[in-house]
């Protein structure tokens, strides 16, 4: 019903921000990934919105991309996934990270989201696969994902975080192997 909320942005306080239309305050949540990029106080916002009613509350849930409110209405449609738990999952991995750890199948990825354990990981690799585009993943997701998945879980299992390691591993060539993929991410991580 409501498709895009423009006006003046007049708070913020994660994950929600007032965003004043014509005098009108909307009451928006967001993904921390969306919050991050808007922009300061009283600038011009433009944020793709998602309308929830409820029995006992009209929601409405913003975003900067189309590909954030894509997600998170596929999210949704997951037997256990509310939007809550659907603003978690954008919150802590980009639309590009759970592209690749579904297409990875990887679990563990998720799990590490607050709010997701075991069960709903699995769940949510089963009923997003085929579902988030090959084009939304990151590089890894390619043919030479194995060797690339290993490099980004060696550089995590050494301390660095996942946006380091994909930061990293965008800087090598697709086809390199582990160890020497290992050995020049560390050294591009130390400069």
């Amino acid at each position: 019903m409501i498709g895009r909320i423009t006006g003046t942005l007049a708070e913020k306080s994660p994950p929600l921000v007032l965003v004043d239309v014509a005098g009108v305050g909307y009451e928006i949540d967001v993904p921390m990934s969306t919050f991050y990029n808007l922009p300061a106080l009283g600038e011009r916002v433009s944020l793709l919105t998602h309308f929830v009613v409820r029995e006992d509350a009209q929601l409405l849930y913003g975003f900067l991309s189309a590909e954030e409110r894509m997600t998170f209405r596929l999210l949704v449609k997951i037997s256990g996934v509310g939007p809550r738990t659907a603003l978690a999952i954008l919150s802590g991995l980009s639309v590009a990270e759970l592209a690749q750890a579904v297409s990875l199948q990887d679990g563990g990825r998720l799990v590490k989201v607050p709010g997701i354990g075991k069960k709903t990981a699995e769940r949510l690799l089963l009923e997003l696969k085929g579902k988030l585009g090959p084009d939304l993943a990151l590089p890894a997701a390619g043919a030479a994902s194995e060797a690339q998945n290993d490099i980004v879980q060696a550089l995590m299992a050494l301390g660095y975080n996942e946006r380091e390691a994909a930061a990293a591993l965008k800087a090598l060539p697709p086809e390199i192997g582990v160890s020497e993929g290992i050995k020049r991410a560390l050294k591009a991580l130390n400069k």
